[in-house]
């Protein structure tokens, strides 16, 4: 191992967002990637479940193991969780007291509130008192709090495509924090790799369909963050929508101005237009279109980034803002990749695709 790589295991390395962690890691100039568990896979090798990895150095030795906590812990300083719900505390706590830092992909820890939790996800938080100690990992919005954190918890899909564009505008009083509307369409790969049947191809194929409304488990993080950056209760009406393409999110958000901003249409527009391309204008995964051109799942799909674009309409006073991103990139996997990169000192664009 080099000087200045570090040990790191995937928990659930089988799933979409576990392989996808895979593929960023393997081609990554800092990563040891040590241990890969899966319970339906342990103790096959990495490639036979995997081919598409064959040839990668070092990636003949790697062997799928049953997660374990001791075994994770001997042989590693960093862990993605790439879990359900539920079952991801049940690692990243006891891995956490033994001074391992940790990423966790699933929802386990980006609630503030154990009754917001026990809400939205019908079940009580299995480690309530951890919950203010994780950092909420939206690297462009928790930078400084990612850099000294031990449990990061990365953002959802959904939340990320929502509140990259609509920070900003709430942190400089933009927009009416109650006039919020996001639809939001994804590919089904957001469902996760599993045989549910409303997933199956010839039930998705030629068909769209909105679900999880009114109350999608995503609203919860999404109404905290945007709480966060208003200074006060916002309240979001969001409906998700699924697609049949495999990857990829577009979400279009319905912005309308303060009181004080709406008399002067034009001006409103040139300031929300100003806020985002400054807020944004070094940051090396966000990828502002403005006016000139709107987002795009096929420039984005296999990438870190996340395309921001808007258009006014004066004749509704309001402002559409889009956004697209890949769901198991920029929405999952590659985030927390980026949070890595920002955790540990290094080019926060090591081993993720622009």
């Amino acid at each position: 191992m080099a000087e200045n790589e570090i040990n790191v295991a995937i928990v659930g390395a089988s799933g979409y967002s576990g392989e996808e962690l895979v593929h960023l890691l393997l081609g990554h100039p800092h990563v040891n990637l040590s241990v890969l568990t899966s319970r339906q896979y342990a103790g096959q090798p990495m490639t036979s479940v995997f081919p598409r990895f064959a040839g990668y150095n070092g990636t003949d030795s790697l062997i799928f193991s049953e997660p374990s906590i001791d075994l994770i812990a001997e042989k590693c300083e960093t862990v993605f969780l790439a879990l359900p719900h539920g079952v991801s505390a049940e690692f990243a706590v006891p891995l956490v007291e033994r001074d391992l830092t940790v990423i966790d992909l699933s929802a386990d820890f980006r609630l503030n509130d154990a009754k917001v939790y026990q809400e939205y996800y019908g079940t009580k938080h299995p480690s309530p008192e951890w919950l203010a100690k994780a950092v909420y990992g939206l690297p462009e919005i928790h930078r400084d709090a990612i850099s000294n954190a031990t449990l990061i918890a990365s953002p959802g899909c959904y939340p990320t495509s929502i509140l990259l564009p609509i920070v900003p505008l709430l942190e400089d009083n933009l927009i009416d924090p109650t006039q919020i509307i996001a639809d939001s369409l994804s590919g089904v790969s957001g469902a996760g790799r599993n045989a549910s049947l409303p997933f199956l191809y010839v039930e998705c194929n030629e068909s769209l369909r909105p679900y999880g409304v009114p109350k999608h488990r995503h609203l919860s993080e999404i109404e905290q963050e945007l709480d966060l950056a208003n200074g006060s209760p916002v309240t979001l009406q969001f409906t998700p929508h699924l697609v049949p393409v495999n990857r990829g999110i577009l979400t279009t958000l319905y912005l309308s101005p303060v009181l004080d901003q709406a008399d002067d249409f034009e001006k409103w527009t040139s300031a929300a237009n100003d806020c985002l391309t400054k807020r944004y204008a070094d940051e090396p995964f966000v990828r502002i279109t403005g006016r000139e051109r709107l987002p795009d799942t096929k420039n984005v799909t296999g990438t870190n980034s996340i395309e921001i674009g808007w258009v006014a309409d004066p004749r509704t006073k309001r402002l559409r803002v889009f956004s697209a991103e890949d769901n198991l990139v920029k929405g999952a996997s590659g985030q927390a990749v980026q949070s890595f990169n920002i955790r540990f000192g290094f080019d926060e664009t090591d081993g993720l695709p622009i």
